[in-house]
């Protein structure tokens, strides 16, 4: 029998899921990052008023007219003069990133990609014959990357940097002077800047700092309704830049990749813009007490060292336990009813954390911290002790 691709045998499941597959029914999971909210319900009502009006058909490639000049006034604030040229609908965020990179990445070019990442960054890269090379986000320097550590990874065959803020996994957020840094080295060297801002509804204190608007002419970014709405499973997302060239090229590519979005999800999320524009605040209200319970629970427990975040919905503690690796360390919480993700699943340098998504009710939440903690105590009393 003949085999398979070499880029298919380079791919390995994410860690995320293989904990998703180990785990049973009865479970407190940490594990998703997807809101436990519904769609808000005028968006719901729409899908259907528009499926029975006939909205069933391909659309454009590039999506709905309407649905992308409405996108594009929502980042007026950061950048002015943007229409529905500026933006691609795509399948999802997921979707959006890989024809990003297929757009921009040929044999032999690599692209820097943050570490610990959202586990399909780098075989993204892969399918397109790219290498990823990664710049670590550490937890003391509040998972913000390190201008000195780019400099080095950085050569003639790189084509771009990804940042992703708010973070998923960390839900780092980054300040006006981090940014600009950052810019300034993309600038420096030329490169494509691809800004994942899948959580920019979701910061709990001050604005969300966007690399859109910022004075440069080679930026990608990537969005996508799944958290703004709480629409996962509709997967539905947008490219959108203002380097109209660059559009050209991810629109063609979209018609490859997927031909067009789904023709009624475009008129549900358009009404969501209309009738549910407070429904990102409602849910990060509800995510930010989760934030502070789930914090203050961890910070607590022995071993354990856990900042505060300031988007998304996700903790990334450290959790030292002498003779544990993370995988380690989240097979036994498992085992004693808690699914969270190893922070080896988001990359080498997530070794000695764990991800948690409070993605759950209070009430879950505390009751799985409950478990955790249980569970750190005996493996921390059990440890042999080092003298």
């Amino acid at each position: 029998m003949r085999g398979f691709s070499d880029r298919a045998m380079a791919i390995q499941p994410t860690g995320v899921r293989r904990m998703f597959d180990m785990a049973g029914g009865d479970v407190i999971s940490f594990g998703l990052g997807e809101p436990d909210f519904q769609p808000p319900q005028a968006a719901i009502d729409a899908m259907s008023k528009a499926m029975q009006d006939g909205h069933n058909k391909y659309t454009t490639t590039a999506g709905l007219p309407a649905l992308r000049k409405k996108i594009a006034e929502s980042w007026s604030p950061y950048q002015a003069g943007m229409d529905e040229n500026n933006v691609c609908m795509t399948m999802s965020g997921t979707n959006a990133l890989l024809n990003c990179f297929m757009t921009l990445v040929n044999d032999g070019d690599n692209v820097l990609l943050p570490e610990p990442y959202f586990p399909l960054y780098g075989p993204d890269v892969i399918l397109c014959s790219g290498e990823a090379r990664y710049y670590e986000c550490l937890f003391e320097h509040e998972f913000i990357p390190q201008i000195e550590e780019l400099e080095s990874l950085v050569d003639e065959n790189t084509k771009a940097i990804l940042y992703n803020f708010p973070s998923n996994p960390t839900g780092a957020t980054l300040d006006i002077q981090q940014r600009d840094a950052l810019l300034e080295f993309a600038k420096k060297h030329d490169l494509w800047l691809i800004t994942d801002e899948v959580y920019d509804q979701m910061v709990y204190d001050g604005e969300h700092v966007s690399f859109m608007g910022c004075d440069y002419n080679n930026i990608l970014l990537i969005n996508s309704f799944s958290k703004t709405f709480a629409m996962t499973g509709w997967r539905i997302g947008y490219i959108m830049s203002n380097n109209l060239e660059a559009m050209k090229q991810i629109i063609k590519l979209q018609y490859y990749i997927t031909a067009c979005s789904n023709d009624a999800m475009q008129y549900a999320v358009l009404t969501a813009f209309d009738e549910a524009a407070d429904y990102p605040a409602q849910m990060t209200k509800e995510f930010r007490a989760r934030r502070d319970l789930i914090c203050q629970r961890l910070n607590a427990m022995p071993g354990v060292s856990c900042h505060l975040p300031n988007g998304a919905f996700y903790v990334f503690p450290k959790v030292e336990v002498q003779g544990f690796s993370s995988e380690d360390l989240a097979i036994e919480l498992l085992k004693g009813g808690v699914l969270c993700s190893p922070g080896t699943a988001f990359g080498k340098s997530g070794e000695g954390h764990l991800r948690f998504a409070y993605t759950i009710s209070r009430e879950d939440i505390s009751r799985g911290m409950d478990k955790v903690e249980s569970v750190l105590i005996k493996l921390q009393e059990a440890a042999p002790t080092v003298i």
